[in-house]
């Protein structure tokens, strides 16, 4: 029996293109030595590994979630403008919880491309409320609306991003916490913590894989 309390919800394979460096076969095998029970993949804005994906997780006796990083236009999608600081999106991590919210996700990465592409394929706020039912949300990492202005030091934007995700999505929006042994990042997760408690929401742990083992750095950095 599989008895790891920790589950990877935020991590990169090979089809965050030109960004992660995990490959499906070699991920299963290291779940399966750490005894996970599940796994989460968050490409990128896409999902084009999510069927070769959901099939070896089911072959490797693995719950797959699907998932996906998404860029989130600092206004709307169809503008191609730059936030104040120079953003042309935000980063947010969806989780289908049920085939509702996987139809959802599709949808919403669909339109990333048809009518939010600038940069990179983006969707916005508007879309979000359209299609937010069977979707766990995330606030990101670093690089998340949330984050990003504690970071620049706007508490009041990043508190009201943070209701936004809280009312849409309710019990099913985590503050998301980590740490990769960046100063600013422990110094953002006691911010990030501090909302957690001012909403009502609960945290999650995710480490932001895009390789699996430190040994792989120097390749993922070419």
């Amino acid at each position: 029996m599989r008895h790891s309390d920790f589950v990877h919800l935020h991590l990169h394979t090979q089809y965050s293109l030109l960004d992660g460096a995990i490959r499906l076969g070699p991920l299963f095998e290291r779940l399966d030595e750490h005894r996970m029970p599940a796994v989460a993949v968050t490409d990128h804005g896409n999902l084009f590994g999510a069927i070769e994906f959901y099939r070896k997780a089911l072959d490797a006796g693995i719950k797959p979630i699907i998932g996906c990083e998404v860029y989130v236009a600092p206004g709307d999608r169809r503008e191609r403008s730059q936030a104040p600081g120079g953003e042309t999106n935000y980063h947010l991590t969806l989780l289908a919880k049920n085939l509702v919210g996987y139809k959802n996700l599709v949808k919403l990465v669909s339109e990333g491309y048809l009518t939010g592409f600038y940069y990179r394929p983006r969707i916005d706020k508007e879309l979000l409320v359209e299609h937010s039912e069977g979707l766990v949300c995330l606030s990101g990492c670093m690089n998340g609306e949330i984050a990003t202005n504690f970071v620049r030091g706007q508490p009041d934007v990043a508190r009201r991003a943070a209701r936004f995700y809280r009312e849409l999505f309710g019990d099913r929006f985590y503050i998301e916490l980590q740490d990769h042994r960046i100063p600013a990042q422990r110094e953002l997760n006691e911010a990030l913590q501090r909302l957690a408690t001012e909403l009502g929401s609960m945290v999650v742990a995710t480490n932001d894989c895009h390789y699996l083992s430190g040994d792989d750095a120097p390749a993922h950095e070419v």
